[in-house]
């Protein structure tokens, strides 16, 4: 959560793993209840806090470790979405998500002898925004309060409050009140 690079070969790596096996054998439980209950209370045990009650999750849901999820009241989140969290990622309230919708907060390095060393950075999305179907957002970015993005962008810079945003890479389209 520090945002500090951690190679695979640190003495400690092997908690994550130890982490996401836990977090595989739940998500099992979590991606076959029926009952929005019983979903925000297998999410809850996931992530480490409660899921509030105005929040509805439709499975399949995925992630590899969920303790580093913040999630607000009245989040809507799409059925088969994934998240990547070990850098951490909020989403407040009011938010969004359509399907497939992918958010990562993991990077590696390009080069080669050091590509599998994991990078950390937070992703943060803002009150009211609305992820739209099959979108990326990826590592360190903050998608502003009531912004959009479209449907099947992936945002690899900071979205503006207020915002449109549509592409690959995603740009701003347009200002919305």
């Amino acid at each position: 959560m520090a945002g500090e690079a951690i190679p695979m070969n640190d003495p400690e790596y092997y908690k994550i793993g130890k982490a996401v096996k836990r977090t595989r054998g739940l998500s099992v439980k979590l991606n076959n209840a029926v009952d929005t209950d019983d979903i925000r209370s297998i999410l809850s045990e996931i992530l480490g806090k409660k899921v509030d009650g105005s929040t509805i999750i439709f499975t399949p849901f995925h992630t590899n470790f969920g303790g580093h999820i913040t999630l607000g009241k009245n989040v809507f989140i799409n059925h088969a979405c994934s998240f990547l969290d070990l850098g951490g990622i909020t989403i407040e309230d009011g938010v969004m998500l359509g399907p497939r919708v992918n958010i990562t907060s993991e990077n590696h390095p390009v080069a080669v002898a050091d590509r599998k060393t994991l990078v950390p950075a937070a992703v943060v999305i803002r009150k009211n925004a609305w992820i739209g179907a099959g979108a990326t957002i990826l590592p360190g970015v903050t998608v502003g309060e009531n912004s959009v993005v479209a449907a099947g962008a992936l945002v690899n810079k900071d979205v503006p409050p207020n915002t449109v945003v549509a592409g690959v890479p995603a740009k701003v389209i347009k200002s919305i009140s």
